[in-house]
């Protein structure tokens, strides 16, 4: 796979999260297409292609909030799971929720990772699980 066949998507309502996302990838040299989808519905219908472009390739990671209107995220990981095409994509999730029910349930839907927000680089040290997931991520977009 060459390096135009990596891309992210990138499921958050906050614009100020986006930003951020987009920010920190910069500043590790990240330079792949990040599509954006507001909330769960609108990331299904960019990856099914319905009434909007389709992303192609499919994304090579997904990074997820859980708390987004219209249909949250775990919501669409449920969905996502369910459909063949799309099983098999690494999804992270980021959420300012630190809720333990949160975590059970994307944890038996198959998640790659857990980070809380803000996503920071320079505060992964007081955080070995989202430093963990991060690191995770990053390879997995990087072995593409």
């Amino acid at each position: 796979m060459s390096e135009k066949d990596v891309n992210v998507l990138l499921v958050e309502d906050d614009y100020l999260d986006i930003m951020n996302v987009e920010r920190e990838l910069k500043k590790i040299s990240i330079s792949y297409p990040v599509h954006v989808a507001r909330n769960g519905r609108e990331a299904l219908n960019m990856l099914r292609g319905d009434d909007v472009p389709k992303i192609s390739p499919a994304p090579s990671v997904i990074l997820l909030d859980i708390n987004m209107p219209r249909m949250n995220g775990l919501e669409f990981l449920a969905e996502l799971r369910r459909d063949p095409e799309f099983s098999h994509i690494p999804v992270f999730i980021m959420t300012t929720s630190n809720e333990e029910t949160d975590r059970v349930a994307a944890q038996k839907l198959n998640v790659s990772g857990y980070i809380v927000k803000p996503l920071t680089f320079d505060s992964f040290e007081k955080s070995h699980s989202s430093l963990d997931s991060f690191s995770l991520f990053l390879d997995l977009i990087k072995l593409k």
